[in-house]
């Protein structure tokens, strides 16, 4: 499952508005935040490099010959 990587960002701010709009108003620090919020995964997800995909497995090597 490939999730583009930007998505860190979007997840970031949606949850900060969401924290925002709980009172039904969004006063200027909340909107800070949630700028804030975006800014950071941005600059995580910038930062912050994708796992290195692993190698192959080698071939199942043959058990030794019995003498």
């Amino acid at each position: 499952m490939k999730v583009s990587r930007y998505w860190k960002a979007v997840v970031a701010g949606a949850g900060a508005a969401a924290a925002a709009v709980q009172d039904g108003t969004v006063t200027a620090a909340e909107t800070v935040t949630v700028v804030l919020s975006v800014l950071g995964g941005l600059g995580f997800t910038w930062a912050v490099p994708n796992r290195p995909q692993a190698p192959a497995a080698p071939p199942a090597a043959e058990p030794p010959q019995a003498r």
